[in-house]
């Protein structure tokens, strides 16, 4: 079986499109190669700033004969969509053979052309038209010439341009093709012509050191001779050298390299022969806080920052050059070096200038035009949204152990960093600018610390903030950002969710169970929405049931809850069976009684409970809508005959003694093993005893009896929601 070959050789391609670009290529070519009738063993695709590369091990010589049904229309349609249709197989003719062959199928009779025919079927009660299509056996080049030029003609880059006279559209300037199929006999170039670029075997190194043109004969030559013309074909080898020359490098001067695998991605994706380089920051700069040398290297140059481990400061950088030079880079260094320079004198100021703001103003004053920053149009500015957090900050302080006064001060001051120089040129910086000016204002350290942290988490992975002030306004931002957008009617709608509310709800659901908090959403809520001032309720986009509103903010919060306990295992029915019961906005009691409920779930008393209630519930929701009667009167002891039905009387006691105090003390662990408890009793009850019993006292004492295993079932968790 022969292997096949594909590069498109072209002017640099963007680094954060290759992989997706390499992915889209493997795809495109086996999913065409697979629908023409050719299989394969392995596909393998590559990138560099200058090619995407495509190798396929043992691909079939030739297509095996491949047989498609194609329907039709009904017998009876318009004779002129059945000519249509004929004429899609392939057939042409003049129209009066088209009359003759439809009255032949009309008869029964079957049309054949070449290996294929044309017969009818009946399709759920009706004929109509069916072509069997037979396609003979075709040779690999032939649809691999095919495949490759769709997929080069229609390549789905994100943007793509034209160049030339010529009307094909590729990133940048296409320059040449590989299309090279190799066996134990050699290789062959596919015929294939593209816009006036023939496919060939030639490709190119680097583009400096080794620009001449050379042959291949297969993948393995292939790549061979592209290492010695000073290109390193595979990403994640690019991404090695750079990580492993660039730790030594740093280790050898004392240093340490700050990890960050997006730009190493991103700079292997820049370069076919990386270089690393270890470069100097000038001493100017490093008083500046560290995180702002490295979003500035990183965000301008695309450099990676360079750590003393002792003190935590970035006192150098590396930057990885395309080129091998004579002077062992140091023209590229010192080139790089005084851009640099540049680029951090416009940090530094920008730093000097927010520290003398604070220190005449405070941070209050460098925030005080956040007054003239809209937040939303129907929420007021960024200053009324303050003013809010800060207002739910305090109420919330409280219930996470903070103090009110703290909570509310650094609501007053987390986001006036927005207002920054800083900020203004690195808006990733907002919070983390925060804390440093919070520090250099002398305000309280946690005060400080809410500054940055009040924006976690951001997403599933991201910290939560465990510190109680930083909690307080963190939940304080969330809150107010959901029942603000709630008020005026702004939700999430199937995949749409703009204001990022889905990401606030979880990052609630995160703060409140990582740190144990009793929160009732409910009160809060309702606190948060009453700060909202009127004129920016008002009008039709506010629903006029508040209660209904609140519902909905709720479920919204136990649809998140539901995904977020699903990753740790807990079934979405085990959640819907305790969001039934009372208090179910205090998400931490919530999660505590359904993490109970799941382990009692998981034993075989707890599976097997569950079916003997819902037959208990069955017979008796039956018999209380077939008698117009609520059996929940009591059953007494004196009218039972049988013994498994006296011992449930006892069991049911035992039960009820242990639970109704520990749901009480929200021990619901302990609730929900006297409840499993009942399993065995209740599986004898139904063993020995007929519940419909003949004699009416003894039926309607029975029917109560059930009614008190359903009460007390019912008040550890809704059964009736759990599946299976």
């Amino acid at each position: 079986m022969p292997d096949l070959l594909i590069e498109l050789f072209s002017e640099e391609i963007p680094a954060r499109m290759q992989a997706r670009a390499a992915d889209d290529l493997r795809k495109l070519v086996t999913d065409g190669l697979v629908e023409a009738g050719l299989t394969y063993a392995g596909a393998a695709a590559f990138a560099t700033p200058r090619r995407l590369t495509l190798a396929i091990d043992g691909l079939t010589a030739e297509s095996t004969i491949f047989r498609e049904e194609k329907k039709g229309p009904p017998i009876d349609a318009n004779p002129r969509a059945l000519k249509g249709y004929l004429q899609g197989l392939g057939m042409e003719a003049p129209d009066k053979w088209y009359d003759e062959q439809i009255e032949a199928l009309k008869a029964g009779e079957v049309i054949s052309f070449g290996d294929s025919f044309v017969t009818t079927q009946e399709l759920k009660g009706k004929r109509v038209l069916m072509a069997v299509l037979e396609y003979p056996p075709r040779k690999a080049a032939d649809i691999i010439a095919e495949v490759l030029d769709a997929t080069v003609r229609n390549f789905p880059w994100p943007k793509s341009m034209r160049w030339g006279t010529g009307a094909l559209k590729w990133v940048r300037p296409l320059q040449s093709i590989i299309c090279l199929l190799s066996d134990e006999a050699g290789a062959e170039v596919v015929p294939l012509t593209i816009d006036a670029i023939t496919a060939g075997r030639s490709t190119r190194g680097h583009r400096f050191l080794s620009p001449d043109a050379f042959t291949v004969n297969g993948f393995d030559d292939y790549e061979a001779k592209l290492k010695r013309a000073h290109v390193i074909l595979r990403a994640d080898e690019r991404a090695e050298v750079i990580w492993n020359d660039a730790t030594q490098q740093a280790f050898a001067s004392g240093l340490e390299l700050v990890e960050d695998r997006g730009l190493l991605a991103e700079v292997a994706g820049l370069v076919e022969w990386p270089v690393v380089l270890l470069g100097r920051i000038d001493d100017a700069f490093l008083g500046l806080p560290p995180e702002v040398l490295q979003t500035s290297m990183k965000e301008h140059q695309k450099f990676f920052s360079v750590r003393n481990p002792k003190t935590g400061r970035i006192e150098r950088f590396v930057t990885v050059a395309n080129m091998a030079t004579a002077d062992h880079g140091a023209t590229i260094l010192a080139g790089n070096q005084k851009v640099l320079a540049a680029r951090l004198s416009d940090a530094k100021f920008f730093w000097e200038n927010d520290l003398r703001t604070v220190k005449a103003d405070g941070l209050e004053g460098m925030g005080a035009g956040l007054a003239n920053v809209t937040f939303h149009n129907k929420l007021g500015s960024q200053a009324d949204r303050i003013a809010r957090i800060a207002a739910l900050a305090r109420e919330i302080a409280p219930h996470v152990g903070a103090d009110p006064d703290l909570a509310e001060q650094a609501a007053i001051v987390a986001k006036a960093d927005l207002q920054s120089e800083m900020v203004g040129e690195f808006p990733e910086l907002q919070g983390l600018m925060g804390r440093y000016y919070a520090t250099a204002a002398g305000l309280n350290p946690a005060v400080a610390a809410a500054c940055q942290d009040h924006y976690s988490p951001l997403g599933p992975s991201d910290a939560v903030p465990t510190a109680p002030v930083s909690v307080a306004v963190a939940l304080a931002d969330k809150i107010d950002t959901l029942t603000g957008f709630w008020a005026i009617d702004e939700k999430p709608t199937g995949s749409k969710d703009p204001f990022a509310l889905r990401r606030a709800a979880l990052g609630v659901i995160r703060l409140v169970l990582e740190n144990g908090a009793r929160i009732n959403l409910r009160d809060i809520r309702v606190s948060a929405e009453m700060r909202i001032p009127d004129e920016f309720k008002s009008g039709e986009t506010v629903p006029d049931d508040a209660g209904a509103n609140y519902d909905s903010l709720l479920a919204f919060f136990h649809d998140r809850l539901k995904v977020y306990l699903k990753d740790q295992g807990i079934r979405h029915d085990i959640i819907d069976a305790c969001i039934a019961m009372p208090n179910n906005d205090d998400l931490t009691l919530l999660v505590k009684r359904a993490r109970a409920l799941a382990d009692v779930l998981a034993t075989d008393d707890g599976e097997n409970l569950i079916q003997g209630f819902k037959r208990a519930n069955n017979i008796l929701t039956q018999a209380e809508a077939k008698d117009g009667v609520e059996y929940s009167y009591g059953a007494d002891l004196k009218f039972a005959e049988d013994g498994a039905e006296k011992a449930l009387f006892a069991a049911l006691d035992a039960a009820d003694a242990k639970i109704a105090p520990a749901m009480k003390d929200e021990d619901f662990s302990t609730a929900m093993t006297a409840m499993a408890a009942l399993r065995g009793p209740i599986d004898a009850f139904f063993t020995a005893v007929q519940v419909n019993d003949d004699r009416q006292v003894i039926r309607r004492n029975r029917l109560n009896l059930l009614s008190r295993i359903r009460k007390i079932c019912l008040s550890v968790a809704d059964l009736t929601k759990i599946e299976g």
